[in-house]
């Protein structure tokens, strides 16, 4: 089985985030970024599934800077990598990078994380599913492989969802699918070895545009009430808080 796994480069979760020109770029001065955490779910999931039958690779849209976190991905067991050579817009632009080198070499099964930390959009798997006419299902909690086809769960409103699928499809992956693995000292050594393809990109329009940035509000002053004063609390909330 060949799989493809979509990896993103993110900031660390513990940074402070900052914006230059005029709040229209990211600051990434002193900002630590990390291999986004549900594809690394993906990666572990698709690493299991191929475990001496099959190959993984990774594929980022990135320019170099994203190169140490697509090491990491060999170093956890990745088979090779390909980085298309662009920085990555939007969901649109990197879908549509990752869906021309998809037609040129096919896969059994594509993995996405649901999303990416910084801007949460869980769009690239459906993107993905359109732009190659293959089925796409998000955001699944566990996938099984049972010979040409493979069994989904999804959690739905009241319930769960269970499907069948044949190969070839799109899947994003949520926690349960896997556990993260960590890269072992014969992983990181190997990874320094293992093949990172560069790929330039196609043209395509982008169809959103950043305008500006800015940062949640911050925290007001907590007012305390006593615990026995309701009457004080919906006061306040009639006042102040204007909820009521």
């Amino acid at each position: 089985m060949k799989i493809l796994v979509c990896i993103s480069n993110v900031p660390d979760t513990t940074t402070k985030i900052t914006f230059t020109d005029n709040n229209t770029q990211f600051n990434t001065n002193g900002v630590q970024f990390i291999l986004n955490p549900y594809d690394e779910i993906a990666l572990a999931r698709a690493i299991e599934l191929t475990e001496g039958t099959g190959t993984v690779t990774v594929i980022n849209v990135g320019e170099a800077n994203t190169e140490p976190t697509i090491r990491k991905a060999l170093a956890i067991g990745a088979t090779d990598a390909v980085r298309i050579n662009a920085k990555p817009h939007d969901a649109w632009y990197v879908a549509y990078q990752i869906a021309q080198y998809i037609k040129a070499n096919p896969f059994d099964l594509v993995l996405t994380g649901r999303e990416s930390i910084d801007y949460n959009g869980s769009k690239v798997a459906g993107m993905l599913g359109e732009l190659l006419d293959l089925p796409s299902v998000s955001i699944i909690k566990k996938l099984e492989v049972d010979g040409d086809k493979a069994t989904v769960e999804r959690e739905i409103e009241g319930g769960k969802e269970v499907l069948t699928i044949p190969f070839p499809f799109i899947a994003g992956t949520a926690e349960s699918v896997a556990e993260p693995k960590i890269p072992n000292m014969r992983g990181i050594m190997s990874a320094r070895t293992k093949p990172l393809t560069i790929v330039e990109p196609v043209e395509v329009k982008t169809n959103s545009e950043i305008i500006s940035y800015e940062t949640p509000a911050p925290r007001g002053q907590v007012k305390l009430v006593p615990a026995d004063d309701a009457a004080k609390l919906v006061e306040l909330l009639h006042t102040e808080a204007r909820v009521i």
